[in-house]
């Protein structure tokens, strides 16, 4: 009995996806390729696109479905499959029929010409033009979380979302601690007096930066028969299936690390996507099970991996000759510390690992105060500039490279940010797992070769798609629950020796 069910499940499951990737296609296609006056209409599109979404997957036959489905299955074991599914499958369901479809499809609606405008609106330095849609923009997520009532902070529904079993409460809680440990090493550093960057900000060529990316990351075992590279406004990563896991990127001519830790980060995010079990495509667990887990896997390969000493002790001679001009006199040494300097600055994407966590932690402030309406959208840029000024010593001369320098808030993305955060809190407990299963790790590291990484990440997290909840996957794979101190024993010892503290 329970096989029947199960496939007719599949099926409507494998219907609601086929629509979910046609919603990212377009929105892959308005955030690359899209002519900028097709805005208005890819808008339109995807409001269908996603109301559709909504009313084939809270269709009340596949609630029926699942109550069936629990009572079959709900002895089985946690790693079950079947089981998972139906579990994780139900979770989704019962939050989904508490959200009105027309709701899913202003938002959705709205949040696509909002992307557009800004697009336009951050290098033109237009914050105002901005203000009527955020404002939209936010009673329209407010109206969201009031579909989920009992909730402490009006925000904790949209975190739940994007990291569940997290809420307002526990994140602040955890930033709290971490603070607390990090700006006494931020001091320490600065006091210390900052590396030359110098050698970065060079003339490179956009396609020699490309070239030399794209080869890192397949040697990474990112499969670009199941994937591709395009260009865009803000880098990121989108899956329509298993076999078609898709990243961009940008490049700056006189920014080497830009586009390339760009490329490495947008990839780990790939390999996790790339990695999952090809069973679950095209039902709830077939994707990342968290946004905390998801950028765990883009800070490690991007930074634990990326700007590690070894890497580039066989990365960088590639380098020199690829860019002779720039770094024939810049030895290894000095290459290392430009790629890792720590010093306060503007730009979040920009940040060094010391640093970035305090970028993200403003940002989730503001975040949870335009949510309960303690902060309005006309107030923000101001509030920004003042954060920034107290929390990381840095003013930004307008609004491009403040309020208007990060994508989320112009492209629906609400709940979100923490996750960047949690991720660079995980990639290191991940880390520190691999590395006690096999010690060899760094050493392979150093001679290009990246298989058994990336083997023991599949094997422990990406190959489970959503089937464990974060704080499952992440006790399974590393003996423990969440927490600061492997980050804080990273950190310590790779700029302590940088910078003698």
């Amino acid at each position: 009995m329970s096989d029947s069910l199960l496939n007719e499940l599949k099926n409507r499951l494998h219907e609601v996806a086929d629509l979910a990737q046609a919603g990212s296609v377009l929105n892959w296609d308005m955030a690359t390729y899209m002519p900028p006056k097709g805005a208005p209409q890819r808008g339109r599109a995807l409001a269908t696109l996603s109301k559709l979404h909504h009313e084939k997957f809270t269709d009340p036959a596949v609630g029926h479905l699942l109550d069936q489905l629990e009572a079959q299955l709900g002895d089985r074991p946690d790693d079950d499959d079947d089981a998972a599914l139906v579990r994780v499958t139900l979770r989704e369901y019962n939050r989904a029929v508490k959200v009105p479809a027309s709701l899913v499809g202003e938002i959705s609606e709205l949040t696509s010409t909002l992307y557009d405008a800004w697009t336009r609106a951050r290098p033109a330095n237009d914050f105002a033009s901005l203000m009527p849609m955020l404002e939209r923009e936010i009673d329209l997520y407010r109206q969201m979380a009031n579909c989920f009532p009992g909730y402490r902070h009006i925000s904790d529904p949209l975190i739940d979302f994007s990291d569940y079993g997290m809420s307002a409460e526990s994140i602040r809680s955890i930033f709290s601690e971490l603070r607390a440990e990090l700006v006494p090493i931020v001091k320490a550093i600065i006091e210390q007096g900052s590396a030359d960057d110098s050698p970065l900000h060079q003339i490179y060529p956009e396609t020699d930066q490309e070239a030399f990316g794209v080869e890192i990351i397949k040697a990474y075992g990112y499969d670009f028969e199941r994937g591709r590279q395009d260009r865009t406004h803000h880098p990121f990563m989108t899956r329509f299936s298993g076999n078609d896991v898709r990243i961009t990127t940008r490049f700056r001519e006189n920014a080497l690390d830009d586009g390339l830790f760009s490329t490495l980060h947008e990839a780990g995010h790939a390999l996790y996507e790339q990695g999952i079990d090809p069973k679950f495509d095209g039902t709830p667990l077939g994707g990342g099970t968290s946004t905390g887990v998801h950028e765990s896997q883009s800070r490690l390969w991007e930074n634990i991996v990326g700007r590690s000493h070894g890497f580039w002790s066989q990365y960088y001679p590639q380098l020199q000759v690829m860019f002779p001009e720039q770094l024939n006199t810049v030895s290894l040494e000095e290459f290392y510390r430009a790629i890792n300097v720590a010093k306060p600055s503007l730009i979040r994407v920009d940040a060094d690992e010391v640093t970035y966590n305090l970028h993200v932690m403003i940002r989730f402030d503001l975040e949870l105060g335009l949510m309960e309406g303690s902060l309005e959208v006309k107030d923000l840029p101001e509030i920004w500039h003042s954060r920034y000024a107290s929390d990381l010593g840095v003013t930004a001369p307008d609004d491009r490279d403040g309020v208007l320098q990060d994508v989320h808030w112009y492209t629906g993305i609400f709940g979100y940010f923490q996750g960047y955060t949690l991720g660079n809190l995980m990639s290191a407990q991940f880390y520190d797992a691999a590395l006690r299963a096999h010690p060899a790790i760094p050493a392979e590291i150093a001679e290009g070769k990246f298989d058994t990484l990336r083997s023991w990440l599949t094997e422990n997290i990406y190959r489970h798609g959503s089937k464990f909840t974060t704080d499952e996957l992440l006790r399974r794979a590393t003996g423990e629950g969440l927490g600061i101190q492997a980050w804080i024993n990273y950190i310590r010892g790779k700029y302590g020796e940088m910078y003698k503290l």
